[in-house]
């Protein structure tokens, strides 16, 4: 992939830029190509996430790097604080660990590697707006010359890993001159002051002072040593790597790297510190046919619902189709609640086709079984792994998206996928994959950043993997109660005065619901007058077992209007 990327670089010129460009849709793909590009690397990597667990997959690329260190290449991981590796003696390892090795958390609450609860409510309280701003960008950048970027973190369910719940999520990997530029980004991170190195946090640094003797590298210890060694292998066999990931790359002209600046939330009214979200608005904003967005959480900001409202009024207004995730397949279930809030907004004043993900998509599904189990005939999913009591923390769970990512539990068992892509096509002309969630705390408070693509080919792939995933089999349609005379005309007056109010909105009959595809029929959109011929009702939250948090998502659909940026 390196000798790829040195032929874009070769060819590309200030005029006619040349790139490597090959989207990861499939995890095992995503992680082979990190493990690829870490061992191929000669001089540096540079690492940007939000979230690195000490699980496989965690521990999996960490060794990679602490092995790369070794062997002279240098190495530097910035991570976001409120989720970084949560084990302080894994900690101490790699801050002595080599020479080669740097590692640097970002806003780092009261200067401290690990938080506790209390710790973490008492930053909530004396440095709210500090604590609420984090760095949600991912990145994984080699030799300045190729890199990684979109919505995975370091973590079993971003790369098919977990037994439960799996993530279908989505990177880019692009190589060309665009590297330069998330060289650039990285280092305006990396050198900003809120990026702390470890032995400046305190827990860290009395550690280091009470343990003087490095703890060493050992190998780690890994729950499923198999499967990583067969990662492994993947990662040095040249024809699985252009099986995978070469044969299905592309060469394209020009792609950009965005990024929101690490000073966003200091300088909310400088235009540049919102880069990419910027960038991303303009670029909807442009929008005369088609818009095709991917997001995990569908709970738009003041700017972003101007903007798609300015759409619904041209003549002819684009047809947006959003593919999201419903409360079944969600992880994020108080930000699904202001999704739920304002359905009617999104589906009549704004025109949008809501697709929600089903918890047991068929195609993820099947990709799971193929890369984990071979290509044999999937089991059921009462075959699969049932849910044990806790899940790892995943990236939006709690109120500030960071720990404790519970999904609701569900009347059908087995293993269950959550929808994590970000990506945007517009006009089947170019496409963008990244980390914005396309929500207030990606517009206001998090730092985002992703590729843009202005190649046909590539967009009309990625509209492809977007439209595959809004499928009957795979998802759920949102479309308006079939009306019911009279009744119809009093509910939604009363559930317009509901909807419309920040506190105490009751109103259990919303204008929309989730409907599935009868047998015999073939898809159509909702606005096709066989419609409600053809699909049939599902409720509002199906599959969900009626459980304290479908009761929440209730209470915070009444009363979380004010808590919108948060969430």
């Amino acid at each position: 992939m390196l000798a790829a990327a040195d032929a874009a670089l070769a060819a590309a010129t200030p005029q006619a830029p040349r790139h490597l460009a090959s989207v990861l849709d499939e995890g095992e793909t995503a992680l082979v190509a990190r493990l690829h590009l870490i061992r191929a690397a000669r001089d540096t990597i540079d690492v940007q996430t939000y979230i690195w667990d000490h699980d496989d997959a965690g521990l999996l690329v960490l060794d990679e790097l602490v092995q790369a260190a070794w062997r002279g290449v240098k190495v530097r991981i910035l991570v976001d604080q409120l989720s970084a590796f949560g084990d302080l003696s894994l900690i101490d390892r790699l801050a002595r660990v080599s020479p080669n090795l740097e590692v640097r958390l970002y806003n780092p609450t009261f200067d401290r590697a690990q938080i506790s609860p209390l710790g973490w409510a008492a930053g909530i309280v004396c440095c709210f707006f500090r604590f609420n701003q984090r760095m949600h960008n991912k990145l994984l950048l080699v030799d300045d010359r190729v890199g990684i970027t979109g919505g995975r973190n370091y973590q079993n369910r971003y790369f098919d890993w977990d037994p439960v719940l799996d993530f279908v999520d989505r990177d880019i990997l692009i190589g060309g001159p665009a590297a330069r530029s998330m060289a650039d980004s990285f280092l305006l991170f990396w050198n900003h002051p809120r990026s702390v190195p470890l032995t400046h946090l305190r827990d860290v640094n009395r550690r280091l002072r009470t343990h003087p003797d490095a703890p060493g590298w050992p190998p780690p210890r890994y729950a499923d040593p198999s499967r990583v060694a067969q990662a492994r292998r993947e990662a040095t066999d040249a024809q699985w790597i252009q099986d995978h990931i070469l044969a299905d790359s592309l060469r394209v002209g020009t792609a950009e790297f965005f990024s929101d600046l690490p000073g966003k939330t200091e300088t909310p009214h400088e235009r540049a510190a919102l880069a990419f979200t910027r960038r991303l608005m303009q670029l909807i904003a442009g929008a005369r046919h088609e818009v095709v967005l991917q997001t995990p959480y569908l709970v738009m900001g003041d700017r972003a619902t101007k903007i798609f409202a300015g759409l619904r009024r041209k003549q002819p207004p684009p047809q947006i189709v959003v593919s999201t995730n419903s409360l079944a397949s969600t992880d994020g279930f108080a930000a699904y609640a202001l999704t739920y809030k304002h359905r009617k907004r999104y589906i009549k004043e704004l025109g949008f086709e809501i697709y929600e993900l089903k918890p047991h998509a068929r195609d993820p599904w099947l990709v799971y079984q193929r890369t984990r189990m071979g290509n044999g005939t999937p089991p059921s999913p009462e075959q699969a792994p049932t849910e044990p009591a806790v899940f790892a923390h995943s990236e939006q769970g709690g109120l500030l998206g960071s720990h404790g990512g519970r999904p609701v539990p569900l009347e059908s068992g087995g293993l269950r996928f959550s929808l994590h892509a970000k990506s945007l096509v517009v006009d089947s002309s170019f496409a963008m994959i990244g980390s914005h969630n396309f929500d207030p705390r990606s517009d206001h408070y998090n730092t985002e950043a992703g590729v843009i693509v202005y190649d046909h080919r590539l967009a009309a792939r990625l509209r492809g993997a977007i439209l595959r995933d809004v499928r009957p089999e795979n998802a759920w349609v949102v479309a308006p109660r079939e009306p019911v005379p009279v009744l119809t005309d009093i509910s939604q007056a009363i559930g317009d005065v509901s909807s419309s109010l920040p506190l105490f909105d009751f109103w259990p009959f919303r204008y929309a619901t989730d409907f599935e595809l009868k047998d015999g029929c073939a898809p159509m959109r909702p606005s096709n007058p066989a419609f409600y011929s053809c699909y049939r009702p599902v409720g509002d939250f199906p599959d969900v077992a009626m459980t304290p948090k479908a009761i929440y998502t209730r209470l915070i659909t009444a009363f979380g209007l004010g808590v919108q940026g948060i969430l």
